[in-house]
């Protein structure tokens, strides 16, 4: 039997993907959560996972399965870790380089994709059987669907374009469903954040803002030892305590937030 299962982010459209699939109007039993780090994912999809996701996953017999990075000695890395390991040259997040553009990444290969393709192959999936991954990604965000970020025992479908499913329809799911909807769901320190997303973290959650900027400042401290130019959580070229000031709110610019292309991160 073909493997079908759901990359679940713990966001909106994958939350109102698990509702879909225990109303029976997609199938899909089975739904894999690749956790970047308990220190790294956004403290409030964790907590909602806990509190909401994994006992309406039970109630309606979907598993449900978290999975951590795990390295080849049997030790697990979360993607904090690996920015912050004492020595590392390491940039896999999407930081702003010194002319605003992103740099590369490759925090979604190594903590979704890749962890998500070892648990479909454990589970049997291969290149002549591969496994069907459904991603989600709703109509509104059709710019992020491509099948480019595979492996090649993985075959990306689109559920929520197939049933032409905006955000704001799953958010409408999940609240039938007697759910609360969930918030969006990143890493914390994500480089993709919109200026609106850090303000309310400055505002709202203060204690989560101060280590994004402790973040960035790390990064930068390693960054001067080998004479390189800095880079910056956000596309303002100057440090995240001064691009995004205390007590100054932004009106939304529908033009500020690029988002993460893969589909794997941000649903």
């Amino acid at each position: 039997m073909t493997i079908r299962s759901i990359s679940y982010g713990g966001g909106v459209q994958s939350t109102a993907l698990l509702v879909l699939a225990a109303r029976g109007d997609i199938d899909f039993q089975l739904f894999l959560m690749a956790n970047v780090g308990d220190d790294s994912e956004n403290p409030g999809t964790l907590r909602y996972l806990e509190e909401y996701a994994r006992p309406y996953a039970a109630d309606h017999g979907i598993e449900l399965e978290v999975l951590d990075r795990i390295k080849r000695d049997g030790t697990t890395e979360t993607l904090m870790g690996r920015l912050t390991k004492e020595g590392s040259r390491s940039l896999p997040i999407p930081v702003r380089m010194s002319n605003g553009a992103p740099g590369q990444r490759s925090c979604t290969a190594d903590f979704k994709i890749k962890v998500i393709g070892k648990e479909l192959k454990r589970r049997g999936a291969t290149v002549a059987t591969p496994a069907t991954i459904g991603i989600g990604i709703s109509v509104d965000e059709i710019g992020r669907a491509n099948n480019r970020r595979c492996e090649a025992h993985e075959r990306i479908v689109y559920p929520l374009l197939d049933l032409g499913l905006r955000r704001t329809d799953c958010a409408r799911i999940i609240r039938e469903a007697g759910l609360p909807v969930p918030p969006k769901s990143s890493c914390y320190f994500c480089p993709f954040h919109r200026p609106e997303t850090w303000h309310e973290q400055r505002r709202n959650e203060p204690e989560l803002f101060e280590k994004s900027c402790q973040l960035e400042e790390l990064l930068n401290e390693r960054r001067d030892v080998l004479g390189k130019d800095h880079v910056y959580l956000t596309r303002f070229n100057k440090p995240l305590r001064e691009a995004i000031p205390d007590g100054v709110d932004l009106l939304p610019l529908v033009d500020e937030d690029e988002g993460c292309d893969s589909g794997w991160c941000m649903t």
